[in-house]
């Protein structure tokens, strides 16, 4: 970005490389991707442990859907302290041990992985640096191959990360790649239309937000949370809808908005009891998805219903990214250098 680039220039143009992106790692990884699946389908995995930081954390959590529908396998979402702080050496033989990491440079993350590895699991880096102290520290790797990114905020690195985990998943299971192949041209459409330009001045004075999903549109909600608060600084809070439907559902009213990602498929009607009772408190709800469940289709971002409901997550948070940055730009920030905020975590 140029001294003279208008705000959020380099967080925009990123979004829109997502389908070449996307496309690059089809053309260009798959093979890669199927060869990694394929050590591990011979393997004796037993149980898949997920480990991350911030908006690759959410990338994980999708893989956690993904790994329990299409392999059996319980997965959990590991907590990197217990091995580098605490000092545990729990017996990981026959565990899968998958580090996700745009940079791969995370202190905690190598360290976790490297102790992980020496407890006996098989480990896996999936990364945006092909030579990281990530890829390094483990026995298997996968360069998701989204190229630079320089915008503080993540943006195709993660959607990268999401298919390169789709595609190491699907290939596991055997299949043949085939729900993704259509996700990069409906990418460059949902681009095309920014739908986030026409509702963002609704929520241009807003201080707090929910965003809701359910199964595969969780992640989604959490990412689009996470997006909100590094660039807008707003309160920005994600629930399952099925937690929202508990204790949560009392902070909404009129004045709290909701973004509700609701995909076509069984986690868009799993989400009609919710919009229900938000609609029952007068909330103000956008609708990210299926418009056809909204109240008011005004109130609402479209998203192609022609894309399986497993790589949706691809482009639902598309329209969100570009929410966050309108938005910022909108209330006076740059969401290409958010506060205090750095590219790589550097948790210990």
């Amino acid at each position: 970005m140029t001294l003279n680039s208008p705000r959020g220039a380099t967080m925009l143009a990123e979004i829109g490389e997502q389908p070449t992106s996307m496309a690059r790692l089809l053309a260009d990884g798959l093979a890669e991707i199927r060869s990694v699946a394929a050590h591990i389908a011979a393997s004796s995995t037993r149980f898949v442990l997920l480990a991350a930081r911030g908006t690759s954390d959410h990338a994980a959590l999708y893989a956690k859907y993904l790994l329990e529908t299409r392999l059996g396998l319980p997965v959990g979402l590991v907590s990197p302290s217990t091995l580098t702080v605490f000092g545990a050496t729990p017996d990981f033989h026959d565990v899968l041990w998958i580090a996700v990491s745009q940079s791969g440079g995370s202190p905690d993350l190598v360290e976790s992985t490297t102790r992980a590895r020496e407890c006996g699991a098989q480990t896996l880096a999936v990364t945006n640096v092909a030579d990281s102290p990530l890829n390094r520290a483990a026995e298997l790797s996968i360069d998701v191959l989204a190229g630079p990114e320089k915008a503080v905020a993540a943006t195709k690195s993660y959607t990268s990360e999401l298919m390169a985990l789709f595609l190491l998943v699907d290939a596991w299971s055997g299949g043949d790649a085939s729900p993704a192949l259509l996700v990069p041209e409906r990418a460059q459409q949902v681009i095309d239309r920014d739908e986030a330009a026409r509702v963002a001045g609704r929520y241009r004075f807003v201080d707090r937000i929910v965003l809701t999903g359910r199964g595969y549109a969780y992640p989604t909600a959490r990412e689009a949370a996470l997006k909100l608060m590094e660039t807008s600084y707003l309160s920005a809070h994600a629930f399952s809808s099925a937690d929202l439907m508990h204790g949560p559902l009392a902070m909404i009213d009129e004045d709290r908005p909701v973004v509700a990602v609701v995909p076509h498929g069984l986690g868009g009607q799993a989400m009609l009891p919710v919009l229900q009772r938000l609609g029952e408190r007068d909330a103000d709800v956008l609708v990210v998805g299926d418009s056809s469940l909204a109240t008011n289709p005004a109130e609402s971002i479209w998203l192609p219903g022609d894309v399986d409901e497993t790589v949706a997550p691809m482009l639902q948070i598309i329209p969100l990214q570009q929410l966050a940055a309108t938005m910022a730009v909108a209330r006076g920030y740059d969401p290409d250098a958010p506060r205090g905020l750095r590219k790589v975590t550097e948790t210990l």
